[in-house]
């Protein structure tokens, strides 16, 4: 995604990344796009959208904390994302990665309604937490609530492996046109 506040991709254009060590053509564009390629791939981004994510990949933070896309659709999105590592100091899942899930997966769902040309921001979220997680995956399921052509509004429930909610979150994005000379 992206929008009139938020800096590119940091690899752009830089031939640098953390997941790959070697470019099948020696290149530094060769090595960015193996890059990215490796880490649409780990994120389970479906085939036909990683065109759509070529120039930019899933973002940092969405590898960071090991997010795995099963579902990518503006009408419903669907992904994991393991506890381990995503804990606060009591060994729960973190209230922070809940809200990462949802807003992830929100975004996600609302650019593919945005469309090419445009780009969806969020401009709200909130999430109430019922239970915690100290152990194995957790599932976002993303819902449209409202597909319009300037807002959309998506719930997210995240469950753990025994399908129980752990939270519910919503997220409203704005969509909006590309600012001029930019094709993403």
């Amino acid at each position: 995604m992206h929008d009139n506040f938020t800096e590119p991709h940091p690899r752009s254009g830089s031939g640098l990344s953390p997941i790959e060590g070697q470019a099948n053509d020696g290149s530094a564009a060769g090595f960015h796009a193996h890059a990215i390629e490796a880490e649409l791939e780990a994120a389970g981004i479906p085939e036909h959208l990683r065109p759509w994510l070529a120039s930019r990949g899933v973002g940092a933070l969405v590898a960071k904390m090991s997010i795995v896309f099963e579902e990518l659709t503006a009408q419903l999105a669907i992904a994991t994302m393991p506890v381990a590592g995503n804990t606060q100091v009591a060994g729960i899942l973190h209230g922070g990665a809940h809200a990462v899930l949802a807003e992830t997966l929100g975004s996600f769902a609302a650019s593919l309604q945005a469309g090419e040309g445009r780009h969806a921001v969020g401009v709200d979220l909130n999430a109430t937490h019922h239970r915690p997680a100290v152990r194995g995956l957790v599932r976002g399921t993303c819902t449209a609530v409202h597909l319009g052509r300037t807002l959309t509004t998506h719930e997210i429930v995240i469950t753990d492996e025994d399908g129980r909610r752990l939270s519910t979150a919503r997220i409203t994005n704005l969509l909006r046109d590309n600012p001029a000379g930019v094709g993403h």
